[in-house]
């Protein structure tokens, strides 16, 4: 998988254990809806260590907690 799929489904992940919608995160983050929707989607190659700063900033954990999950562990460039 690549990373920026991994960071999708993080995303993806995260929001669904708050009960949180991308729209929620949007409003709550200030992160634009297209950014959170091609994030999540993994539509980017490349995801902004900035963009997922802001979502951890968010969604209340730190960038460590967000990286620290299995779907990081089989990287592929």
């Amino acid at each position: 998988m690549k990373l920026s799929e991994a960071i999708g489904k993080r995303v993806e992940k995260l929001l669904a254990e708050r009960n949180m919608t991308q729209y929620q995160l949007y409003k709550n983050g200030g992160i634009p809806r297209s950014t959170i929707s091609v994030t999540v989607g993994g539509k980017y190659k490349t995801v902004k260590l900035d963009t997922v700063y802001q979502i951890c900033a968010t969604l209340g954990i730190s960038l460590k907690e967000f990286f620290d999950d299995e779907v990081f562990d089989n990287i592929e460039d």
